[in-house]
């Protein structure tokens, strides 16, 4: 970097600008890299929350069908536990998509930011310039 400074050509910009310009644009990348993989952490583990959770609940349904009941009771509490179990899991879908959104949006907003200050820093090295 010092070798190319000390041969300023005309038209030629500021090199330690762009260097600290390609540093904070790296630093940028890497922290939504960071925010990604951490949402994609909150997902499995609420994934694997999820599947325990519904393991434990089939477990105690069988157990709850293997009781002495009426051929119609029995029906109607399969149609109550079949009901309950669609609804779990529209709701656990929902918060799966929301961690993904979530965790999306707050790395594209980290790069959306880094963009809006390259594009200031640009404006700034082309008004030295000119």
């Amino acid at each position: 970097m010092r070798m190319l400074s000390e041969f300023r050509l005309p038209g030629m910009p500021d090199v330690e600008a762009l260097a600290a310009a390609q540093r904070r644009n790296l630093e940028a990348l890497s922290a939504a890299n960071r925010v990604a993989l951490e949402g994609a952490q909150a997902v499995a583990r609420r994934h694997m929350e999820i599947l325990q959770s519904s393991m434990t609940e089939m477990t105690e349904a069988m157990k709850a069908l293997g009781t002495q009941e009426s051929p119609q009771a029995k029906a109607a509490r399969q149609a109550e536990m079949l009901k309950a179990a669609y609804e779990k899991a529209v709701a656990n879908m929902k918060e799966v998509a929301d961690l993904i959104q979530k965790s999306n949006q707050e790395a594209l907003a980290l790069l959306n930011k880094r963009f809006t200050e390259a594009m200031d820093e640009v404006k700034v090295l082309m008004a030295k310039k000119g």
